[in-house]
């Protein structure tokens, strides 16, 4: 990273990094520290740490407040979204079970009005078979009634015999 990337990334916490300047007056306890903790790391087990000059400890401490606070409002960020993307998530779930409930308060209303035509249709099934009962007599009147070849529509007199 060149200098000037490097001082551009730090302008933003660099008004945090001179108020926390003060604090940083112990930076032999900072740099023992950030020491201990990189050694470690890295698999050396030391007991003796230089100390760092007071000038390098300062900058050390406000680039490590800087950079832990930048860290901070990133994260806080972070949980932010989440929370905000989960309360949306709630929030369509609630209103998808809200539609779903009154599509299933459609549903159930449509098996009602189903049910009570049913029943309209079975009481008038009755009606129909009379209905059809009347028309099949109809169609026998109008078969008796009607001259056919077959059936007299007159009675006919008896034939006389000769004597």
């Amino acid at each position: 990273m060149s200098g000037r990337g490097r001082r551009e990334r730090l302008e933003a916490p660099r008004p945090v990094s001179r108020v926390a300047r003060a604090p940083c007056d112990r930076q032999d306890v900072y740099h023992w520290a950030e020491m201990r903790a990189k050694l470690r790391i890295m698999g050396f087990n030391t007991e003796s740490i230089k100390p760092l000059n007071e000038t390098a400890a300062v900058e050390l401490g406000a680039e490590l407040l800087g950079e832990t606070t930048v860290f901070l409002v990133a994260g806080g960020c972070l949980v932010l979204e989440y929370w905000r993307q989960k309360m949306q998530q709630r929030r369509k779930e609630r209103e998808q079970r809200a539609a779903w409930g009154a599509v299933q308060g459609d549903v159930d209303h449509l098996e009602l009005v189903l049910a009570q035509l049913q029943a309209q249709v079975q009481a008038a099934a009755p009606r129909s078979a009379l209905e059809e009962l009347r028309a099949q007599m109809e169609d026998m009147r109008t078969q008796l009634c009607e001259p056919n070849s077959h059936a007299p529509s007159e009675p006919q007199p008896e034939p006389v015999l000769p004597e």
